[in-house]
């Protein structure tokens, strides 16, 4: 099967897809090392240990240099001039050997492949570039060590970590198998989308698009499948047939635009079978506007008294580590995490003095924030809190990063989580990118444990109960698979084997099941110096 490398927003995402037919085809944060040359996308974090090449880099990779042809050059968070993309892929290379954690796994590469060289497609070829020298190494698992590594046009990563905003229907896709019949579904339609203007409702089966099955094993129909599922700009029309959960068929005709996403779009107290009071709160992204919503959120429940909360994260990929700290504070409160550390990130063995930074210790952030367009705090203010001494927390394999560290957080500081679901993605990791040329390069560079100092769950975390996302019902329903699964275990004190798989998942074992159709830039942990 024959897939784009370009690393635009809807080009990432198709990478996934195509990893998705693979199997049946057969066919050909922000912040971060300011050191290592470019320019840190956001923050001002301390500068880094020098690699092997010194503070700055060498002649033959100078930072903002760029190939004439790269269509991101304007794009670039500093001055630019006209350069090569032989020092371009210079500049790659020297910045992954001394910000990657796994730099002693890098691979020998021949910069001047055909592969990495196109001049009328320089995006790609930096991309391709960039993956070759990523870790080929694998897990006990047999999962890729680095799975999560990738590049990202500048802009549209900012215009999605800070505002976002994104190009599409507003719908988060859900792929039940990598082979026939893939039950492509819908998971989740965000509030005021073209989708959710035009009927589409979480549970409905893909049928085809454009003229197209859902199931096409052929090069040509995965391309159409794939313009349609990810179009690259607005003002794009497709037609979409849906099996809806109540049965029979309907088409629609649906118009890309810009989609704002809102991170926290359900917050509900509950009262269960036992009369306990249980709050609800659906997140679904790390942010830079989920803070105020989340804000919002935890003052609803705290002046509604609950007694215990179900956090809903089964579709969050992550995001800003400061707000993951934020959230764990406001659960958990001021006694249980006072003085100990949320996370403290451990960079490579070159990178000693940013392991020991005070940068490197993120602790449990008690005041807001609320990021400007340069990145800055413009409001310090108290957070509200809980004070729980448990959360029951939704899972699937589509939880990571961010979202984890919030989980092994506040196990670090003995509040009890209680995951209902199935395994998380198992990302430890993340991310302090560059920008160079205005395309933004994120390799993993440090892995965060928690107050115990535990970090190893690249495996992911299993499922307390082990309960599926149940799509015939809304997300909040009581009755919804993994909330009743939550709300059984909290009156009851064990899980309800009726509500959940009959042969639960171990963690790890995440490679031939289905998930969220998504790119790497939607699963990280971005650090924000504060």
């Amino acid at each position: 099967m024959t897939t784009t490398t370009s690393t635009s927003p809807a080009a990432v995402r198709h990478a996934r897809l195509a990893w998705l037919f693979a199997a049946t085809l057969a066919l050909s944060a922000c912040g971060g090392g300011g050191g290592y040359g470019g320019t840190p996308i956001g923050g001002t974090p301390s500068a880094p240990s020098p690699s092997p090449a010194g503070p700055t880099p060498p002649a033959s990779a100078v930072a903002q240099s760029c190939a004439p042809t790269n269509p991101y050059r304007a794009d670039a968070t500093s001055a630019t001039t006209v350069g090569s993309l032989s020092i371009e892929k210079a500049w790659v290379k020297w910045y992954m050997e001394g910000a990657y954690l796994w730099w002693e796994d890098m691979p020998s590469v021949n910069a001047s492949a055909a592969a990495y060289s196109n001049t009328a497609d320089v995006e790609a070829s930096l991309d391709a570039y960039f993956k070759a020298l990523k870790s080929p190494l694998y897990t006990a698992s047999g999962k890729r060590k680095d799975e999560f590594s990738f590049t990202y046009p500048t802009k549209a990563w900012n215009d999605l970590s800070q505002s976002g905003s994104t190009a599409g229907y507003g719908i988060e896709w859900y792929f039940g198998s990598p082979t026939p019949p893939r039950g492509l579904r819908v998971a989740f339609v965000e509030p005021n989308s073209p989708a959710a203007a035009a009927g589409v409702r979480r549970g409905d089966t893909l049928v085809s698009t454009d003229g197209v099955s859902a199931d096409v094993n052929t090069k040509e129909g995965v391309d159409t499948l794939n313009a349609a599922l990810f179009p690259s700009s607005n003002g794009s029309t497709h037609s979409f047939v849906f099996t809806p959960v109540i049965g029979g068929t309907r088409s629609v005709s649906l118009t890309s635009a810009t989609v704002i996403k809102t991170p926290v779009p359900t917050t509900q107290v509950l009262t269960t079978g036992a009369g306990r009071r249980v709050g609800y709160m659906l997140f679904n992204d790390h942010i830079a506007t989920a803070e105020g919503q989340l804000i919002t959120a935890v003052n609803t429940l705290r002046d509604a008294a609950v007694q215990d909360l179900v956090l809903d994260l089964r579709y969050n990929g992550g995001g800003y580590l400061y707000i993951a700290s934020e959230l764990a504070y406001m659960v958990a409160g001021a006694s249980r995490t006072s003085d100990k550390l949320f996370e403290h990130l451990q960079y490579n063995s070159k990178r000693t003095a940013d392991t020991n930074a005070a940068d490197a210790r993120t602790p449990f952030y008690d005041t807001s924030c609320y990021l400007d367009s340069n990145f800055k705090c413009t409001r310090q203010e108290s957070l509200p809190t809980l004070n729980l001494s448990r959360v029951f927390v939704l899972t699937s394999s589509g939880t990571c990063s961010a979202s984890e560290a919030i989980i092994n957080g506040l196990r670090g500081v003995d509040v009890e989580v209680v995951l209902i679901g199935d395994t998380t993605c198992g990302k430890p990791y993340g991310f302090t990118a560059k920008d160079n040329c205005g395309i933004s390069y994120f390799p993993i560079e440090f892995k965060g444990v928690n107050a115990k100092g535990f970090g190893d769950y690249a495996d992911g975390f299993a499922a307390t109960c082990s309960a599926q996302d149940d799509y015939s019902r809304a997300l909040g329903d009581p009755a919804e698979g993994q909330l009743a699964a939550a709300l059984y275990r909290l009156d009851n004190g064990a899980c309800n084997p009726a509500l959940g798989r009959a042969a639960p998942k171990a963690a790890g074992a995440n490679a031939t099941k289905g998930g969220l159709l998504r790119g790497p830039e939607r699963e990280n942990r971005i650090l924000l110096p504060r």
